[in-house]
């Protein structure tokens, strides 16, 4: 293939995309990170069905000058709080011989992307993430826990959008399907609705001095009163989806996605997911036990890059949300409080 990429961020998804790509001939993967010092000049990944992918990664450098000289692809693996930081830190070396694209758009990757980047660097962004991943070791090793069996992709701002699909699925080792418009690839009724969904009905009556013996699952331990307000979400956000020039089908119900009927075959649906099965919910320990962490992910990136974004288009249109309006409350009144 003869590229070469550039990823930004070394979170989970950063740790396991740069591997996954480097472990793979005629690849050539870079890391921009505030922190080189930390990350080995290999990355392990390790895989359901691939055995241990070794991935050597060309260069690891805070400097962007030097990571975007020559580079076809940029890929963002970044929360959405740094994504216009670093694309203003990249943007003095870009031209139109290189894409910029996020891993994930639902925290207004293209809103920032376009208002900042010239009008002649291609984007790109897909719709949900490609893999479920967690890191190992800072820099060293990471797993790649679970596929999706199709990506969604939206393409901007070039005429070449067909060969930048191929090469992406060909990077990505996933079918690609090309959306027709950044609002299908920036609106998703996954994580922005699903984990407040479930964060509200966990912890909205949670009160200081309140601990819980045990840190119990997100997943594996989901719940029929999560499942519903979900679906509510969803409703609402199908209602905003109706005002916008989004192709009718292209971001599916949560019922259609999860091959699901109500809230219950959700909730069974949801809670089975293999890939789900470990991971916890967002708490840290505590003298006597485990209370919410409201400064997790969860918490700063879902709510005020995610949920929020579909509120505000919701506003906009004149789309009534009041359980989605009620959940971005509390959930910006706990980060503001913490």
């Amino acid at each position: 293939m003869g590229v070469t990429v550039c990823v930004c961020g070394g979170g989970n998804l950063g740790h396991v995309v740069a591997g996954f790509m480097a472990a793979q001939e005629e690849v050539e993967v870079r890391l921009l990170t505030r922190h080189p010092e930390r990350w080995a000049d290999t990355l392990n990944i390790t895989t359901p069905d691939r055995g241990t992918l070794h991935g050597p990664l060309s260069l690891v450098t805070s400097d962007a000058e030097r990571a975007m000289l020559g580079t076809n692809i940029v890929l963002l693996c970044l929360p959405g709080y740094a994504i216009g930081d670093t694309l203003r830190h990249i943007r003095p070396y870009l031209s139109s011989a290189t894409a910029v694209g996020s891993i994930v758009s639902s925290t207004g990757y293209f809103f920032e992307a376009m208002n900042l980047l010239p009008a002649d660097v291609p984007l790109f962004g897909f719709q949900r993430v490609p893999f479920i991943a967690r890191t190992v070791d800072y820099g060293r090793a990471a797993r790649l826990m679970g596929y999706k069996p199709l990506l969604k992709v939206c393409i901007e701002r070039t005429d070449a959008k067909e060969p930048l699909r191929q090469q992406l699925e060909s990077l990505l080792k996933t079918p690609i399907h090309l959306l027709d418009n950044y609002y299908e690839a920036s609106l998703t009724n996954s994580n922005p609705l699903l984990h407040p969904a479930r964060l509200f009905t966990m912890w909205h009556d949670w009160q200081p001095g309140v601990v819980y013996d045990d840190c119990c699952k997100f997943y594996a331990d989901w719940t029929v009163e999560a499942s519903e307000a979900y679906l509510t979400m969803d409703d609402e956000f199908q209602q905003l989806l109706k005002q916008l020039p989004i192709s009718e089908g292209s971001i599916p119900t949560v019922l259609d996605y999860y091959e699901s009927t109500d809230a219950l075959s959700l909730t069974h649906k949801l809670r089975s997911i293999t890939a789900f099965q470990s991971i916890k919910a967002p708490m840290r320990q505590v003298p006597g036990g485990y209370v919410p962490d409201f400064q997790s992910r969860y918490f700063t990136e879902d709510f005020p890059y995610g949920l929020s974004i579909v509120h505000r288009l919701a506003q906009q249109h004149g789309v009534s949300t009041p359980l989605i309006s009620e959940i971005l409350a509390w959930g910006k009144s706990k980060l503001s409080a913490f």
